[in-house]
């Protein structure tokens, strides 16, 4: 069991109006997701009900449900009367949500020539006594490998703890964990390399669906990330690669998540000056989506970054999904292209209404926006400024609002892919491991901003080593306590346990899944790197230890 464990507490604000009305400002993935909870809770009107948080701190799924915090702090105003502030202490962040723990059970039959001819993947979660709460931990391997006989089957355990939640990469970062670390046992029997057994099982169709993907790069990702590394030259028997009292050894693992994309709505308003806002009601949780929000507007608008304006994270905005599940940076991005489009119409038909306008015979798909300027694709000459068309028009704002929505593409899959190695040392007298290097070369479709993009998948794969090595919530058997409530005793890698780590994005064009090609990194990062460390765990030690965390007690 991992909790969550972000370094701000969880807190809420709520301040009391004159007349009842609440503005709460409230550390969430979803202001207008609190504002029906709070709303619908205290039989509230929504429009007396405003939720404020556009910045939260780590999230990574603990604030995809509103905390309990929010909840006593209304409970407390509308008792007072008066504004409350409640923040929690470490001990009570405990309840706030932790990926559960489960039992895993993998079968994997193949050819010797290292086809795969049956799999069957099992898996108890653990869930409370009041909710049925779970994600799907099996079935990871049909939309990685192609196998003629695969079952699946999942159950949950009713225990005596609260509701499990949300936990970056939910089920895909226990269920491909357990797939992968099979994967390299398999590749083991077999006498092949890791890479090549996943190669030769390699399937370009999701295997439950029989759809064939809109892009899957992930060939590429396992030839980008084995040359950086320097995979060939790995020393295949296990512990055979040592520096004096160190075993070193080196691991891979297959990673995938789903690329999903929500109906969000985006409003643009223009100012005659050249100044743009942009209004979502969406949150930025850390990922940069204020950043890659700017970017779009200012290249869809044609405008310098410096004539963005970005409001969001408040529940009186534009409708958005909550932030989550890698799906926002695809959802509002397109939202802001879709939305941009009609200014640009508006523009144009303003243009085309000027004296001589040389965009008078131009229609709707003929003109870009660039440099301030609509502009004929034709002929570059040929372009009316913003603001002269705005000024002429006699307009001095055009304010566009537009919901965009995804319809389901029923002939083909969409997901995201990467290719994870890793290279441990282990002290061969004390059993203490380090994560010297790690590398993982990502296919996600067109990246916004490389730069917030490396840093999300960086992110995961330090909680990948949390994961692998360190994190682990102890509970009493006998009264259902946990007994590691705070970060003294509940470990998380430090900066002494994160040495050299290389992110690399293999190109990948979708033109199918979204106008823009996009389908997000924030899940990613961290599924297959668990998996990638116990498989080099194995390599450098030739114990293979299947529970997580692996600590030096269990290669004794």
């Amino acid at each position: 069991m991992e909790h969550h464990n972000p370094m701000e507490l969880y807190a809420s604000t709520v301040i009391y109006g004159r007349d009842g009305k609440l503005t709460i400002y409230d550390k969430t993935q979803g202001v207008q997701n609190v504002q029906r909870y709070v709303a619908s809770v205290f039989e509230m009107k929504a429009e007396d009900v405003r939720v404020v948080g556009p910045y939260m701190g780590g999230g990574f799924g603990s604030g995809l449900r509103p905390q309990y915090q929010v909840v006593l702090a209304v409970l407390a105003a509308r008792a007072l009367k008066r504004s409350v502030r409640l923040v929690l202490r470490r001990q009570q962040m405990y309840q706030v949500g932790y990926r559960p723990s489960m039992i895993q059970r993998i079968q994997v039959g193949a050819t010797s020539a290292g086809t795969l001819e049956a799999i069957t993947h099992d898996a108890i979660t653990l869930t409370s006594q009041y909710e049925d709460f779970y994600r799907q931990e099996t079935g990871w391997s049909g939309l990685l490998y192609k196998c003629a006989n695969a079952q699946y089957a999942h159950k949950i355990a009713k225990l005596d703890l609260a509701t499990a939640c949300d936990m970056r990469a939910p089920s895909a970062a226990t269920g491909v964990y357990a797939l992968e670390c099979a994967m390299d046992e398999l590749a083991v029997a077999l006498k092949l390399d890791p890479v090549e057994l996943r190669l030769r099982c390699y399937s370009d169709r999701d295997q439950h669906a029989d759809k064939p993907y809109s892009s899957k790069k992930l060939r590429e990702c396992y030839r980008a990330g084995a040359e950086a590394f320097g995979w060939d030259r790995r020393s295949a028997e296990p512990r055979s690669m040592r520096e004096g009292s160190e075993l070193i050894g080196w691991g891979m693992a297959s990673a995938v998540w789903d690329a999903m994309q929500m109906a969000i709505t985006v409003r643009i308003v223009l100012s005659a000056n050249g100044h743009a806002e942009i209004a979502c009601g969406c949150s930025d949780i850390g990922t940069g989506t204020h950043t890659i929000m700017a970017q779009v507007a200012a290249d869809m608008l044609g405008l310098p970054l410096d004539s963005i304006t970005i409001k969001l994270g408040d529940s009186s905005l534009p409708a958005s999904p909550v932030e989550g599940g890698s799906w926002m940076a695809a959802s509002v991005g397109n939202g802001i292209a879709t939305t941009a489009e009609l200014v640009r119409k508006e523009l144009l038909r303003l243009a085309r209404r000027m004296p001589n306008s040389p965009l008078k015979d131009a229609g709707a798909d003929d003109v870009a926006l660039a440099d301030g300027k609509l502009v004929s694709k034709r002929d570059s000459s040929r372009a009316v400024s913003i603001t002269d068309a705005m000024r002429h028009g006699g307009v001095e704002r055009i304010e566009q609002e537009k919901e965009t929505s995804f319809p389901e593409d029923g002939p083909r899959a969409h997901n995201t892919h990467s290719a994870v190695f890793a290279e441990v040392r282990v002290d061969e007298e004390l059993s203490v491991i380090r994560v010297t290097r790690l590398v993982s070369a990502i296919a996600a479709g067109r990246i916004l901003n490389t730069k917030t993009a490396t840093s999300q998948i960086m992110g995961g794969m330090v909680w990948g080593i949390g994961m692998a090595l360190h994190e682990e919530t102890l509970i009493d058997h006998n009264l259902g306590r946990i007994m590691n409530p705070n970060i003294a005793e509940y470990h998380v890698p430090v900066n002494a346990d994160v040495q050299d780590i290389k992110v690399i994005f293999v190109e990948e064009p979708d033109e199918s899944i979204n106008p823009l090609g996009i389908k997000g990194v924030g899940e990613i990062g961290i599924v297959g790197v668990a998996a990638a460390i116990a498989n080099a765990i194995y390599h450098a030690t030739g114990k293979r230890v299947r529970e997580l965390p692996i600590t030096l007690d269990k290669l004794q």
